[in-house]
């Protein structure tokens, strides 16, 4: 019995696999570019958690700061399509009172640090770990990926359910003009 050489059964599985990323891409609806105002703002919930560094992060020590709170995971499709557009918000608004805190649920450093090689530009704002999704409740957070914007004052301002196009001059706008 005669076998292909393995290099052929690699090309053939690549291109497989390339094929299958093109088509789901092109199914996938597109990211949004709205957030919806919360009518009554109300204060934040708590969210203390751990960074990639192991260190405390504690939503409260962002007062003065419009602060983008982002509930996502790894396996979730529009958590990881949007994640580029939140680092390219983070840099565009750098040297203004806009900070993210991207809330991972339920998954462990290991998990989300293999994923980082995938996303570009990788992630340089803060990545904390809820690893019994604890935040989900406090937070009301029903689905991934679910985000909220946090005023200067500490109270909710906006809310986003499902996937979003951060850097979009809307959403960008609406965060910015929460900080002046």
């Amino acid at each position: 019995m005669q076998t292909k050489p393995p290099g052929r059964a690699l090309q053939i599985l690549l291109l497989c696999l390339l094929w299958a990323s093109a088509t789901q891409a092109q199914d996938l609806p597109p990211l949004t570019h709205k957030l919806t105002p919360i009518k009554t703002p109300s204060v934040a919930p708590e969210l203390i958690f751990e960074n990639m560094d192991e260190e405390t992060v504690d939503l409260k020590d962002y007062r003065g700061k419009v602060v983008v709170v982002n509930f996502w995971a790894t396996w979730c499709p529009p958590c990881r399509r949007e994640m580029g557009s939140m680092e390219r918000l983070y840099q565009a608004t750098r040297d203004s009172k806009v900070e993210i805190l991207a809330v991972n649920i339920g998954e462990d450093l290991d998990t989300v640090f293999s994923f980082l090689g995938t996303v570009e530009p990788s992630p340089t704002f803060p990545l904390l770990f809820d690893t019994d999704a604890v935040s989900m409740k406090k937070w009301k957070v029903k689905g991934l990926p679910t985000t909220y914007i946090v005023d200067t004052e500490g109270r909710l301002a906006y809310r986003a359910i499902g996937g979003r196009e951060f850097d979009h001059p809307a959403i960008r706008e609406a965060i910015t003009a929460l900080g002046r």
